[in-house]
């Protein structure tokens, strides 16, 4: 038999398993009632885990944002330890889901790395802040004893709750543009699978939006308005995109029966405009929070009636036929127990002689209670219904016993005043006659009382022989449920039998029902890439031949994985998981390998360009020829990606044939080339640090004033980006150390930098860009100091700073471990770089504006034909400049694709490599690296536009 527990476990799996599916429809109401409802019946989330944990999220963007928008529920509605003890344990797992999304091209992908920040933002929220309830509907004394007396306390909350804000507004404004960029609309479910999480974002942005409202006027009660300036600018912002969002969230169709979304006022130009907002806020909100609560109440009754009334109608269906004579005399009997009841209430005026009375009533009870556990024995052996007869029994002898002991000092009581009255007879004889007369009712009422004892005695009588064939009967009973009972046991088994049958063939269903979701995924996928190479916006992306052919290589390891996945897949249809893996990283590998052959092509000559697109249709093609098959159970065993391996070599060789033709050195000195090229590029950073200072102290010298703030500035950001850049090679170096060791095996270092000779002359290359990319930011920095420079040299130094450093990045990358610390170590100096080199830009642009003059123009002096003369010069001018603007364009264009094919060139031109100085103090300017040896590549492995 399943216990209620069991019963409402399962039925919780069945809700979650309903709602978290990878079907692009919204989420059902009911579904997730029943999951927030087991929370509470459980008291955490322990079910909803230990399911949630075996999804495939990595499988399917759909899958992983509808377990983040139930998760988002269960969160707001669910019993205060989900998130306390449940779900904080599983923090990782929800970071690594969204950035697993978070690094794939997919339409959810995007959506789910948001969903998962802005979750783990809110569970820390709430952990550090445990009063404040996950729903967020808190009073305002709650709030402020969180935020406390202390002006840094408050502060700090400040910004924890504009950081909260931030990651539900964020999520919010890129479902809308992805909708708005779509044909999709509010009314389809495709849409509405979108648009259903931001009912929860609403909600909780409401109330997000009422505490940072609060925290401002509490902090402007304690500080400066000066020091707040910060703070106010945020909110403003926030309180723009808060009230676009709610104004486009108003006008969808979706949202209209769903949810009332809060107005905001129309300007919001000052805190202090707040305060008439407050009140109707707070009325809303009150609404809408007594609102949901008396929803929930009313469900939850009716739910729990429902359940009892079931459970009643499934116990009473079986048994009321076999036990309505039980249940009558059950009847009866209790009736009797009242009557004896009220009979007893009646001996509080008794005499002393019933006492004796009294003590026989109490053996005939004893009696009665004897021969009633003697029933209550005999039906134990039967079901749960005639337990519960048998304990409603037990109670009513017990409620007998009560009103015996009552009886008995009732009847103390009045033989103690019985004493009282006789003391009172001998004290007064004139009172004599009036207790003669009263002896002589008690004796009459004694009378009385006996004949009541008399016919309780019969009534005993008549309920031992009832008890004496309810004892029969239930032995009879006994008899028949045994029988059936057997019975009930055959059909069980059959029924066993044929379950497992049907469970298996369940089983395999949804195996091919996972696969078919996946399959369709991959589709999509591969089609998004191949409609990419009609894009005229992709026409403009380019990238280098070293990593398609790292792509290409990559796909072909992924189209083995898909092969034997598809084999293991055959022998047991039940367990897909290895093929649906596979397949995931096929598509998204196969996507990448499209896009990046028609970007390598962009820069190609036309007879490879064209072999390239030709090839990266074709490859499409095989694969959605492949997927196709795979969909479909008649063409599952004949389906082979071997087709698609052919094509996939074609791009690789012809990536390998447009790769620069590298260095004219010897492949076994290319070891020691990238020692001496790493430690030339250590040594010019050093030298540019040096000089740096030098101009510094220099410029110290030379110049005061806003003239020193703005040198001092751009030439702190300038050793800034040196430190960063010299930290980069090192962590480069130590990488490179280790992918040698990890690789080499057997063979020296010489023989491993001569066998991949491809990775080490991109090494090389990497290595000469930065160092000299650092030789040349010095050679501007020098000039902008001494005002003999543009500021825009700097600028476009610290740009190609950056790309250089992405490409030693790239280069390492290729060969690295993923879960190498020093790879991680290596990301970090880049990311560093990079901001370094965005705080160049910025202290450079900081610094021009700081000492450009700017002349308020005066026009006052001039007449109408004088300001229209120089108008129309001024619109001669914007024109001139507009065409030299694109004519430079077009120049740089064309000295890239020069610069591009004089590269392919020099494979015949042999290139001594000058060996590094041996004093460092003063390096000759390094010749910039050619432009195919450098690739422009993003630091996610990107095509750039």
């Amino acid at each position: 038999m399943v216990t209620n527990g069991q019963q409402s476990s399962l039925f919780q799996l069945s809700s979650i398993s309903k709602a978290i599916n990878s079907a692009e429809a919204p989420l059902k109401e009911k579904h997730a009632r029943r999951i927030i409802l087991g929370t509470h019946r459980e008291k955490g989330a322990f079910t909803f885990w230990s399911y949630a944990l075996g999804l495939p999220l990595s499988s399917s963007s759909i899958l992983s944002w509808k377990f983040c928008h139930v998760l988002h529920k269960v969160l707001r509605d669910g019993h205060h330890n989900v998130i306390l003890q449940d779900c904080m344990r599983h923090h990782s797992n929800i970071v690594e889901t969204g950035q697993l999304w978070g690094n794939l091209h997919d339409r959810y992908g995007q959506l789910v790395a948001l969903y998962a920040k802005m979750l783990c933002t809110k569970m820390e929220f709430h952990v550090k802040h445990s009063e404040i309830r996950c729903n967020l509907e808190v009073t305002d004394e709650v709030l402020e004893r969180v935020a406390g007396t202390d002006v840094n306390n408050v502060f700090q909350v400040t910004v924890e709750v504009f950081d909260y804000l931030d990651t539900e507004l964020r999520l919010a404004e890129t479902v809308i543009r992805q909708l708005n960029t779509s044909s999709t609309i509010s009314t389809m479910t495709s849409g509405q699978c979108r648009l259903a999480p931001l009912i929860q974002v609403i909600q909780d942005c409401s109330h997000l939006y009422h505490f940072s409202v609060k925290l401002l006027f509490k902090l402007h009660a304690c500080l400066p308005p000066d020091t707040l300036q910060g703070h106010r600018d945020r909110f403003h912002d926030q309180f723009h995109s808060l009230k676009t969002f709610f104004n486009k969230a108003r006008d969808m169709q979706y949202f209209k029966r769903l949810i009332q979304i809060p107005k905001l006022p129309d300007a919001q130009r000052y805190i202090t405009q707040l305060k008439s907002q407050i009140n109707s806020l707070e009325a809303e909100l009150e609404e809408q929070r007594v609102q949901k609560q008396r929803a929930l109440v009313e469900n939850e009754q009716l739910r729990m009636e429902l359940e009892a009334t079931r459970r009643r109608n499934a116990e009473h269906e079986s048994l009321q036929a076999s036990f309505g004579e039980a249940e009558q005399r059950a009847q009866v009997t209790e009736q009797r127990y009242n009557k004896l009841k009220e009979k007893h209430t009646e001996l509080v005026s008794s005499h002393a002689e019933l006492l004796r009375r009294s003590a026989d009533t109490v053996k005939m009870l004893s009696v009665t209670q004897q021969t009633q556990e003697e029933v209550e024995r005999t039906k134990q052996q039967l079901a749960f219904e005639v337990e519960r007869i048998k304990q409603d029994a037990d109670m009513k002898v017990e409620e007998q016993k009560f009103e015996i002991l009552k009886l008995k000092r009732e009847f103390e009581e009045k033989r103690a005043e019985l004493e009282r009255v006789k003391g009172t007879l001998h004290s007064n004889e004139k009172v004599g006659e009036q207790l003669t007369s009263s002896m002589s009712a008690l004796q009459a009422e004694k009378e009385r009382l006996m004949r009541s004892v008399s016919d309780k005695e019969a009534e005993l009588s008549s309920l031992r022989q009832a008890a004496q064939l309810q004892q029969s009967s239930l032995q009879q009973e006994r008899e028949r449920s045994t029988k059936e009972l057997g019975e009930l046991q055959g059909k069980l088994k059959e029924k066993v039998s044929q379950d497992s049958e049907q469970l298996k063939q369940k089983l395999l269903d949804e195996q091919f029902t996972l696969l078919q979701g996946t399959v369709s995924e991959a589709e999509s996928i591969i089609q998004d890439a191949v409609a990419k190479l009609d894009d005229p916006l992709h026409i403009r992306c380019t990238s280098s031949p070293d990593y398609l052919v790292s792509r290409a290589e990559a796909t072909l390891g992924s189209i083995d994985k898909v092969k034997s996945g598809h084999s293991e897949y055959l022998t047991n249809m039940g367990d897909a998981g290895g093929l649906l893996r596979a397949l995931t990283q096929f598509s998204h590998l196969t996507a990448d390998t499209i896009i990046n052959g028609s970007a390598t092509a962009h820069m190609a000559p036309t007879d490879h360009a064209d072999r390239l697109t030709e090839n990266c249709r074709g490859c499409a093609t095989q694969s959605l020829q492949f997927l196709k098959d795979l969909k479909s159970k008649a063409s599952l065993q004949r389906a082979d990606p071997a087709s698609i391996r052919v094509v996939v070599q074609k791009i690789l060789m012809l990536g390998k044939e447009l790769r620069p033709k590298g260095m004219d050195v010897r492949q076994d000195e290319l070891g020691d080339l990238v020692d001496k090229e790493m430690a030339a590029t250590s040594a010019a950073i050093e030298e540019a640090v040096r000089r740096i200072d030098e101009m510094m102290n220099q410029a110290r010298k030379d110049t005061s004033g806003i003239k020193l703030e703005v040198n001092e500035r751009i030439l702190n950001s300038c050793t800034g980006l040196m430190k960063a850049i010299h930290l980069l090679v090192l962590a480069s170096t130590d990488l490179q150390k280790e992918i040698v060791e990890g690789g080499r095996g057997a063979a020296t270092i010489k023989e491993f930098y001569a066998r991949n000779s491809r990775w080490t002359e991109g090494l090389i290359s990497a290595s000469k860009a930065v160092g000299w990319g650092a030789t040349q930011m010095v050679e501007s920095a020098d000039k902008v100091v001494l005002h003999t420079g543009k500021y825009e040299e700097l600028i476009v130094c610290s740009h190609e700073i950056a790309a250089s450093t992405a490409q030693l990045v790239a280069s390492s990358k290729v060969k690295a471990d993923r879960n190498s610390t020093k790879l991680t170590a290596l990301q970090q100096a880049s990311r560093r770089v990079n901001e370094m080199a965005a705080s160049v830009v910025a202290s450079t642009k900081t610094g021009q504006e700081h000492l450009e003059d700017k002349n308020t123009m005066d026009f006052s002096g001039m007449s109408l034909i004088k300001l229209k003369m120089e108008e129309m010069e001024s619109q001669v001018k914007v024109l001139e400049l507009e065409n030299q603007l694109g004519n430079e364009r077009l120049r740089l264009g064309e000295l890239r694709k020069k610069h591009y094919d004089i590269d392919n060139g020099l494979a015949s031109v042999p290139t001594s490599v000058a060996p590094p100085s041996p004093n460092p103090t003063k390096p000759s300017i390094m010749r910039k690296p050619a432009l195919a040896q450098k690739p422009n590549l993003p630091p996610k492995n990107m095509v750039t536009v």
